[in-house]
């Protein structure tokens, strides 16, 4: 018989060799200091110092005095103006035609819609240049000097401004969390007649009132805080309020 051939075995594949395991450094843990997380609820760990001047209930005669020089001090002209912001339906208005002209996203910046402009270092120089058509300026900037002067450089410039209360309403118009102030420079031309009718209730409405408490301030008195009524003569305001420059 001729030899027949030997069955050849099927050749396996060797062995993977071993992966070699990352050796993670331990942290070497001090036994010595240990965690001790305070607990600040009621009956557990002592609270923090606070300055609790605004809860000491003052003296009958502090807050007596404390009346007198409220009523004797007088707020600058330039502050007192900060307090006469927008009517509550003419600012819903506002909002509304400024939620249209929200700054572009990043799917948004292709297309370049005209959009707000924002800030302290932008408006000021739109307003020198003439290119904003409506400037919108919180009541409640702190500190106010960073926006005290831009409502006599809007009357300068005769640019039509308003003052509406609220940074956190203005900041989510513009996709922040608080804004000072924002300014129209351009609308489409479905919304020039809103803008129009904006500004002309602004300019009639509300920069005659501005106006006049531009150049006079306003008594700050601690007696309409606490609830106490004023003698009728002294709540009447005088007839002219401009003063006589020289």
């Amino acid at each position: 018989m001729p030899k027949g051939k030997k069955a050849q075995g099927k050749k396996v594949a060797p062995a993977p060799a071993a992966v070699k395991k990352k050796q993670q450094a331990k942290k070497v843990i001090n036994l010595l200091f240990e965690k001790r997380p305070k607990n600040f609820g009621i009956g557990q760990d002592i609270q923090p110092k606070r300055d609790l001047t605004h809860f000491v209930k003052r003296p009958r005669y502090i807050q007596l005095q404390w009346q007198i020089l409220y009523k004797q001090l007088k707020v600058p002209p330039a502050f007192n103006q900060f307090t006469q912001a927008l009517d509550r339906q003419t600012a819903t208005h506002l909002l509304k035609l400024a939620h249209k002209y929200r700054p572009e996203m990043k799917q948004e910046k292709k297309q370049r819609p005209p959009v707000l402009q924002a800030g302290v270092n932008t408006v000021p120089t739109l307003v020198e240049n003439k290119k904003a058509q409506l400037v919108v300026i919180v009541h409640d900037m702190d500190p106010i000097e960073l926006v005290v002067f831009l409502p006599a450089l809007c009357c300068k410039m005769g640019d039509p401004y308003c003052i509406i209360k609220g940074m956190a309403r203005l900041g989510h118009v513009v996709h922040r969390k608080t804004c000072t102030t924002i300014a129209f420079t351009q609308v489409n031309s479905e919304d020039k007649r809103a803008l129009a009718k904006l500004v002309e209730a602004i300019r009639t409405d509300y920069d005659d009132d501005m106006t006049t408490s531009a150049f006079t301030g306003e008594a700050t008195s601690l007696v309409q805080n606490q609830g106490l009524t004023l003698p009728s003569w002294k709540r009447q305001r005088p007839k002219s309020c401009l003063p006589n420059w020289p």
